[in-house]
């Protein structure tokens, strides 16, 4: 992994060799090659060009970069409309598997480069001579991921509370120290895991018990 002062320096000579480029045709493949050069990453051993899929109208496209669970490129000619390329960008997603769908979705015109972020519901437009002061926006890339410190979640406050109440009940029973503390952490990473999709949706959910603590149930 490069440190960010590479990366940075490397954004800021890969701004000024690109500066003046219009051609999506003749260009568009060497300049994300490149791109993803800046973050001392292969492009080639995570992302391809040109992948062909079966759009909502039953035609076929070619996504022109994809990453298949993390990113979705397309890239239009200088000057091009963004908002109709992030369209034809969703459009695609039709196409693809469920595990291959893209967190990010990246549309450019060379000088203008428009992040969407789908899980977060943000998005962020740059120029491309801010790429070396707004790198962390493709944290996704290098493995540089700002942390984001928020209220805590209602939600996740009162399942703080939920695993509080089963573990006093759990230990009331004589299990106790090392193996409750390891019983529980497995525990919570099945829910979490079941909130990100690594098994089938709603494989563990907390139904009311008819005890004090809620039963956790699997489906």
């Amino acid at each position: 992994m490069l440190a960010l002062t590479d990366i940075r320096a490397n954004a800021t000579a890969f701004a000024e060799r690109w500066k003046d480029e219009v051609s999506e045709d003749a260009e568009a493949k060497t300049f994300w090659h490149e791109f993803f050069a800046v973050f001392g990453v292969d492009r080639k051993r995570v992302a391809s060009f040109e992948k062909q899929v079966t759009k909502t109208r039953k035609n076929r496209g070619f996504i022109d970069l994809f990453w298949p669970g993390v990113c979705l490129v397309e890239h239009k000619s200088a000057g091009r409309d963004l908002d109709k390329a992030l369209a034809q960008a969703v459009d695609y997603f039709s196409g693809l598997r469920d595990h291959e769908l893209p967190r990010y979705v990246i549309v450019t015109d060379f000088q203008r480069i428009r992040l969407h972020d789908l899980v977060d519901d943000t998005n962020a437009e740059i120029r491309l001579e801010e790429l070396p002061q707004r790198i962390e926006l493709f944290g996704f890339i290098s493995g540089y991921v700002p942390r984001k410190f928020r209220d805590e979640d209602p939600v996740n406050v009162k399942a703080a509370e939920l695993m509080g109440r089963l573990h006093d009940a759990i230990k009331a029973t004589g299990y106790e120290d090392h193996q409750l503390e390891v019983f529980l952490t497995r525990l919570l990473f099945c829910l979490f895991g079941d909130v990100r999709g690594i098994f089938n949706r709603d494989s563990f959910v907390f139904r009311p018990g008819p005890g004090k603590v809620d039963t956790l149930v699997s489906q």
